[in-house]
């Protein structure tokens, strides 16, 4: 067993293991914990009652988070064109098509979302082998495929505060919802957010429960359950 550091063993005496609490003392009691010295994301992991090998049951969609995620994305286009010019004027740091499929085949991957138009998939579709698995795949699912007009108001969202989720192998979701200089209000807001549009993606063919856990941590502090039916009203608040 990997032993952890003073400060971590200091961040964990914080949470009592055996209390499962509410959304709003989750978020407050991650902010305390945090110990690292940088800005920490906050996210949160929850544990599907669902079958990925199943086609219809894999989860995958995007978010608004209305406080966005305190992170700086770098976005790659590829488009051409009008397009292209558009995307340039929007803001997307990378424009191209060929080159920056070449680049990537040798190895490029500095970008954290990659949005394409439909236009150029056929001459992009090489690189799933190497996008796929990083989940940087343009897909029309996750909102990274869209048509020329869309282009500007694509990168504008992504900047504000839109993130993917997509379920692991392992029927997991992973999703950051802002980082620990946020106040509680925000993060909470961003919790209500996601919780929205995970239970609106539930499959229709699926029974029984849906979300199994909920998690709360930062990058480097420990994990704080979250009471399931209380996560659900927040997001059910948040949608009335």
């Amino acid at each position: 067993m990997p032993k952890h550091g003073k400060k971590f063993r200091e961040a964990l005496s914080l949470v009592d293991p055996q209390t499962i609490y509410s959304p709003q003392e989750a978020v407050a009691l991650v902010k305390r914990a945090a110990f690292a010295k940088f800005d920490e994301t906050v996210e949160v992991h929850l544990r599907m009652n669902v079958d990925p090998r199943q086609a219809d049951q894999q989860l995958r969609g995007v978010v608004s988070l209305p406080a966005g995620t305190g992170k700086t994305v770098r976005i790659l286009v590829f488009a051409e064109g009008e397009a292209a010019r558009a995307a340039e004027a929007a803001g997307a740091d990378y424009v191209g098509v060929d080159d920056y499929v070449q680049r990537i085949q040798d190895g490029w991957l500095e970008f954290d979302v990659a949005v394409a138009i439909p236009q150029v998939m056929g001459r992009i579709g090489r690189l799933g082998r190497v996008l796929g698995p990083r989940g940087l795949m343009p897909n029309p699912r996750a909102g990274t495929v869209v048509q020329p007009d869309d282009i500007g108001s694509t990168i504008g969202e992504l900047r504000g505060g839109r993130v993917e989720y997509r379920v692991d192998r392992t029927a997991n979701l992973h999703i950051p919802i802002g980082k620990v200089s946020f106040t509680v209000d925000q993060l909470m807001a961003n919790f209500a957010a996601l919780m929205d549009a995970v239970l609106r993606a539930k499959p229709a063919s699926l029974k029984g429960q849906y979300i199994r856990r909920v998690t709360v941590t930062t990058t480097m502090g420990p994990g704080i359950r979250v009471d399931v039916t209380a996560a659900q009203n927040a997001a059910r608040a948040q949608a009335a």
